[in-house]
């Protein structure tokens, strides 16, 4: 009598059996093995050209006075008169130089320029890694038109697992019920296939890089 079974009952059989059939793992520490090569520039670098790749702008501090004077050139030169502020460490620095801020959300629908710190930086790809932990909460990384960082470079890692790792050290098992990955401005191209910048977000970021 002629086989009449199909191709496809043919594979079905061999994926029962396989699935019924228990063998060796092959590859037993293919997570432990590295996705990238190592990165041989210092991570500052790694992250200022990623960022900017992505049209982050990135500026580097080497002392508080010196982030001040960039800030206070920059608002000038953007005429930005609305600078919003909410986490504490950061209003304290800005109080210490005596630099102008919102400190509420009062006529926020006003604001020209959201001001955060951040959980990281990942280098590999020039991301920000944000949560909802802090003052800062959702809104003022998003809502403002322009959205400005002040990080450190003991927050910089390489990979997006080592900014977990951050995240696990700080918050243990009460993780923040958002974390979010933010790599440049926000953007898309669904109308038409033409890029356009701040259409879901902010339309420029801005990460302050503070050596310390």
């Amino acid at each position: 009598m002629r086989d009449i079974t199909t191709s496809r009952e043919k594979l079905l059989k061999k994926v029962r059996k396989a699935l019924l059939e228990k063998r060796d793992n092959p590859y037993p520490n293919l997570e432990d093995l590295p996705m990238y090569p190592p990165a041989e520039e210092m991570l500052e670098v790694v992250f200022a050209e990623q960022f900017t790749a992505v049209s982050g702008q990135f500026v580097f501090c080497e002392d508080e006075v010196q982030f001040i004077e960039n800030l206070l050139e920059l608002a000038e030169e953007r005429k930005w008169h609305k600078i919003y502020c909410w986490e504490p460490p950061l209003q304290k620095l800005l109080n210490t130089y005596e630099y102008p801020f919102f400190e509420t959300d009062k006529d926020f629908d006003q604001a020209d320029v959201g001001f955060t710190l951040c959980e990281a930086l990942i280098a590999r790809n020039g991301s920000v890694m944000l949560t909802n932990a802090s003052a800062a909460g959702r809104r003022l990384s998003i809502y403002p038109p322009v959205h400005i960082v002040l990080a450190y470079t003991s927050q910089l890692v390489l990979d997006l697992k080592d900014g977990f790792k951050l995240l696990k050290e700080k918050y243990g098992t009460n993780l923040p019920s958002m974390i979010t990955n933010v790599t440049g401005p926000s953007r898309t191209a669904d109308i038409e296939k033409t890029l356009v910048l701040g259409a879901h977000g902010p339309k420029e970021l801005f990460v302050f890089l503070l050596d310390g």
